[in-house]
């Protein structure tokens, strides 16, 4: 029967949309795919996407697309979770796992994005039909319509507990971060609430590209040349704005590479410490996947010096294997060290740890981290440590370092080291790093990406005396 106005059945835009074939958008597919994989084989969102983007040929402004959906939703996730469920009659963990990824991504561009809400709504339901099933993609419309009503600064305050009654859990939903994460944070700032959120906003921006010059074989010039320009504090950084750093031609040659400025900073302070008598012979106790090994190689080169860097795993080995050029690469536990003790001048041990200073990079780190595994890193840390001192000669000095602010991976781990040896000297960690303000009271040195724009990286100098 024809209806009113010429349409066929079910009448209006509800009929043309249901009688609509959903079109298949490759960008949000991609961002869809990576999404299912974090959440069912724990895969890695910064290695799952380059190969998704390569497999499936997007560029340009679709690859950026399926980019910032993937890694804005998987940051936002704790946020939009609790304005999905201000909008659904089921909560969050209610929903089949495939349909809530989808409406994510639907709030994401909703609430983060320049896309128009149509289309926002439009792509997910058609997204969701194609992947989940036509019932669940009239729930999905429902749901980001009404998530489409206010933007995400009026549902904050709506959704979130009030700060009066409950901060932490104030800041663990308006800036999407685990509560035990904000706690964690909040202690490392010494618990000003103001920073506390400056880094938990800090941690929902895209980094951007930071390239290291590997002395004697590249330059911050010659990344110049490729589109970069010249870091804030590292002497051999360079910022990329845009575009993939594979094709910068000293990248491409293993001549430089993509690093974090702190990471290449933790590694260069380790160098300055001055030291007397021999300087030839440096361990990279827990090298992979490679990042300070490579700088530290061509540092070594440069002063006549060797590494050895060393790696649990075979195929972290394999990669600092492949991103150094002279060092001697081996499979070894550094809790039953393949050498003796006192055979090197100086040591780097970027230990094990739960990664909180690099939640920028890896944006589902956030809701994959245990808090109970806390105490089992830092035990680990804490023999590693003792390894490490027993590994360098009286008179040298090791790096603790560790991706992470956390005070107990990081204070309570050196802390505990000096109390238990007598032939340990703290040095002043931020005397060897005069390029960068602001790396807190001493000795030690923290980095912060509200601060700094880099990695949360924390760095301990000690020297070994004669015990």
């Amino acid at each position: 029967m024809t209806q009113r106005g010429g349409q066929r059945g079910g009448g209006g835009d509800a009929g043309r949309a249901r009688a609509r074939k959903p079109v298949r958008d490759e960008a949000r597919n991609t961002a869809y795919d990576v999404l299912r994989a974090v959440d069912e084989r724990d895969a890695y969102a910064n290695l799952m996407m380059p190969k998704l983007i390569r497999d499936r040929r997007l560029s340009g402004r679709d690859a950026a697309l399926a980019t910032e959906l993937a890694y804005g939703t998987l940051r936002g996730l704790g946020s939009y979770d609790e304005i999905i469920a201000a909008c659904s009659d089921r909560p969050p963990e209610d929903l089949d796992a495939p349909l809530l990824d989808a409406i994510r991504i639907g709030v994401h561009q909703l609430l983060k994005t320049r896309v128009p809400p149509h289309a926002a709504v439009g792509t997910t339901v058609d997204l969701v039909r194609l992947r989940v099933g036509t019932g669940p993609s009239r729930y999905a419309n429902a749901v980001l319509r009404k998530v489409a009503t206010r933007s995400l600064a009026d549902w904050l305050p709506i959704v979130s507990p009030d700060p009066d009654d409950d901060l932490v859990g104030n800041l663990a939903v308006t800036h999407s971060h685990p509560r035990w994460i904000v706690t964690a944070l909040r202690d490392a700032v010494g618990g000003d609430a103001q920073e506390t959120a400056a880094l938990l906003d800090a941690d929902n921006e895209r980094p951007r590209v930071t390239l290291v010059a590997r002395p004697g074989r590249s330059t911050v010039e010659e990344l110049a040349e490729s589109g970069a320009a010249p870091a804030a504090y590292s002497p051999y950084a360079a910022y990329l704005p845009e575009g993939d750093p594979a094709s910068v031609p000293a990248v491409a040659e293993g001549r430089a590479a993509v690093q974090d400025e702190a990471s290449q900073l933790v590694a260069l302070a380790l160098t300055r410490v001055p030291l007397d008598g021999g300087d030839s012979s440096w361990l990279d106790m827990c090298a992979g996947p490679g990042g300070k090994a490579g700088l530290l190689d061509a540092l070594a080169v440069q002063g006549g010096g060797h590494l050895l860097a060393a790696d649990l795993q075979y195929h972290r080995a394999r990669l600092v294997w492949r991103t150094t050029r002279d060092a001697s690469v081996i499979v070894a536990d550094g809790l039953a060290p393949a050498w003796r003790e006192g055979a090197f001048d100086r040591v780097m041990l970027d230990a094990p740890c739960t990664g909180l200073g690099a939640l920028r990079r890896r944006p589902e780190a956030r809701w994959r981290r245990d808090p109970a595994a806390v105490p089992e890193l830092a035990a680990l840390q804490g023999r590693l440590l003792d390894s490490a001192l027993d590994a360098v000669r009286p008179g040298g000095v090791v790096a603790y370092v560790t991706c992470s602010p956390h005070l107990a991976e990081t204070q309570v781990v050196v802390g505990d080291a000096i109390g238990r040896r007598d032939d340990v000297e703290v040095l002043d960690a931020r005397e060897f790093l005069p390029e960068v303000d602001e790396l807190g009271p001493g000795p030690h040195a923290q980095f912060w990406p509200h601060r700094h724009g880099t990695d949360a990286m924390f760095l301990a100098l000690l020297r070994r005396r004669s015990g």
